[in-house]
């Protein structure tokens, strides 16, 4: 009896926080002349710390506290290749009290073709103690993200 491979499914959000474009590199490439599956992660990098910079922040000082990821999800929907400007749309979800999902949904819109959907699980980080710590508050406020925080919280309760 022959099985589908299960395939994994990535619901973005209904709202973004950031926009970016990105240029796709020589590095970039892999021995299929294409956009690399591991690129893609470097890619949503960038437009993460693009992100924070926005803010005021880097990923090792968001109110004194860094970031590190916890997981990650790729979703690949079409070759991207040397020299496309990429889009990308940057959303947080899914809150809890040390950290949320990073989202980012890649897409060439001279070509008109979603690239990719990504998650990272972003953890907040205190380097000096070497454990996780709380969300800032200050950051929430500063990203105006209070409402997203409170409604996610409700869901938990």
């Amino acid at each position: 009896m022959e099985r589908a491979l299960a395939r994994v499914k990535l619901t973005l959000p209904d709202a973004w926080q950031f926009d970016t474009t990105v240029t796709v590199r020589i590095g970039d490439i892999n021995y299929g002349g294409h956009l690399g599956n591991d690129a893609v992660l470097s890619l949503v990098h960038e437009a993460r710390l693009q992100y924070f910079k926005s803010l005021g922040y880097s990923e090792i000082d968001i109110e004194g506290i860094g970031i590190v990821l916890a997981d990650a999800v790729v979703v690949y929907r079409a070759e991207a290749f040397h020299g496309d400007a990429l889009r990308v749309r940057v959303g947080l979800g899914d809150f809890n009290a040390y950290g949320f999902d990073m989202f980012y949904h890649l897409e060439n819109p001279a070509a008109d073709k979603e690239i990719a959907r990504v998650k990272t699980g972003i953890v907040f980080f205190d380097y000096q103690t070497r454990k996780i710590a709380p969300i800032p508050a200050a950051f929430i406020q500063r990203a105006g993200l209070a409402e997203l925080v409170a409604a996610a919280a409700k869901e938990s309760a």
